[in-house]
């Protein structure tokens, strides 16, 4: 379901009665403008250990990013990019680990690197309209929910989030859009975000406008703050509200972004991603950067050069976007698609220079987050006439899978055992965390 008409997109956002809109202008959780005499009767919540938001790239093409990945040079036999200039194989630092990458890897700023983990996975299906049973874990997951939707529930009541579900910003096919307890989410095009925040009318063409519904809120809850909260309830809350000077500063680096969305590639989703976060409108935000396709007839592998250098460089542009909105250390950002591509042949007998097929047995996903140890986890060796993910440890490879989840899962702070292939081997992936 894609949303564009502004009132659908502005209540989707913001809620009934645009709480949302009322949070950011306060501060204030939408937890307290929705129900403040139920939050301050309430205790408190534990506090959360590790709250992230999640921007997740997703595929149901199956791109080939693991065919330029760190691990897949070990074995001279498998088919990289012809174009050396370009694609050629280049030294990369990961943390401690010395390997080598497709050179646009290695355009990462050190500061990205140093928190950048790739972890060499088996999804055990070659079928594109399988995706969604890939982000449920293959059946692994709790209530067979998707691992963003299990990330988004977790981490809503910590980051205080307008809501819960997820939401797409680019799902190009059916089987890329996010379901929250099995209920579809809505897409919503990056141009469709900009248009709608930016008219006359929006939210935040009126610095004014936000500013009187500040004081407005603020003069509604005084009396049940002041008189009906506890001394550490009204300091606690008092330290959450923003100064006028502060909204400003929101207004206008959430204009500054919004001004540069000219279409829904994937540049503007990860602007507009960045958009929301600044909003807490969503803890996990869907994305499809293109790397590569479904490039069975890529002669030369001319696209997959193309889109991986294109690709590196939306990363790299987000990274960027979120550092310039302070926001490097609260978001973490993932890969996930339906399958990878062959690294030997295509069809048979057809060298994997004019083209890849799915790989049922290897799958890369990219990981970058304060919470993780930079790496390579995992690796490939032959299988069959091609290559798939060996082992990591005493993970078996197809329960490396569900042992990703776990650890996405872990890295927020989550019970890992949300995704459980009840006797299997899956776990935690040992060091791939930061500790403490």
């Amino acid at each position: 379901m894609i949303i564009s008409r502004r009132d659908a997109l502005m209540s989707t956002l913001f809620g009934a009665g645009l709480i949302g809109l009322r949070g950011l202008a306060t501060g204030l959780p939408v937890s307290l403008l929705m129900s403040p005499r139920r939050v301050l009767a309430d205790t408190p919540p534990a506090t959360c250990t590790a709250p992230q938001y999640i921007i997740l790239s997703t595929s149901s093409g199956g791109d080939p990013i693991n065919a330029g990945a760190p691990g897949t040079y070990e074995d001279g036999k498998i088919v990289h990019s012809p174009d050396i200039q370009n694609m050629g194989p280049t030294a990369l630092t990961l943390g401690t680990q010395s390997t080598l990458a497709a050179k646009p890897w290695a355009s990462l700023l050190p500061s990205v690197l140093d928190r950048t983990a790739f972890f060499h996975l088996m999804t055990n299906t070659p079928i594109h309209p399988t995706e969604p049973s890939v982000l449920k874990m293959m059946g692994a997951a709790q209530n067979n929910d998707m691992l963003p939707s299990l990330m988004a529930r977790e981490l809503a009541p910590c980051l205080g989030t307008i809501q819960a579900q997820p939401i797409s910003l680019g799902a190009t096919t059916p089987a890329e859009a996010i379901t929250f307890g099995g209920a579809p989410q809505p897409i919503i095009p990056p141009t469709a975000l900009a248009a709608t925040l930016t008219a006359p009318t929006g939210p935040l063409a009126n610095v004014a406008g936000l500013r009187s519904l500040r004081d407005q809120t603020m003069n509604q809850l005084y009396d049940l703050y002041k008189n009906g909260a506890s001394p550490a309830q009204q300091a606690h809350i008092d330290s959450m509200v923003i100064s006028q000077t502060q909204l400003r500063s929101i207004d206008d680096s959430l204009l500054t972004l919004l001004s540069t969305i000219k279409d829904d590639g994937a540049d503007a989703q990860c602007l507009a991603a960045t958009v929301l976060i600044q909003l807490k409108v969503t803890p996990v935000i869907s994305i499809h950067i293109p790397f590569g396709g479904d490039n069975h007839s890529d002669t030369g592998l001319a696209t997959e050069t193309a889109e991986t250098i294109a690709g590196v460089q939306t990363i790299a542009n987000l990274m960027a976007a979120l550092t310039s909105a302070k926001r490097q250390d609260d978001v973490t950002f993932m890969t996930l698609n339906v399958f990878g591509r062959t690294l030997l042949v295509n069809q048979p007998g057809t060298p994997a220079t004019n083209g890849r097929n799915h790989n049922a047995n290897h799958q890369t996903s990219v990981v970058i987050g304060k919470g993780f140890n930079a790496g390579v986890y995992g690796g490939v060796a032959r299988v069959g006439a091609d290559y798939g993910a060996t082992p990591i440890g005493d993970i078996t490879a197809v329960d490396t899978l569900a042992a990703f989840g776990q650890t996405m899962l872990a890295s927020i702070g989550a019970d890992p055992t949300l995704v459980s292939t009840g006797g299997g081997t899956a776990k935690v992936i040992p060091g791939a965390l930061v500790s403490g």
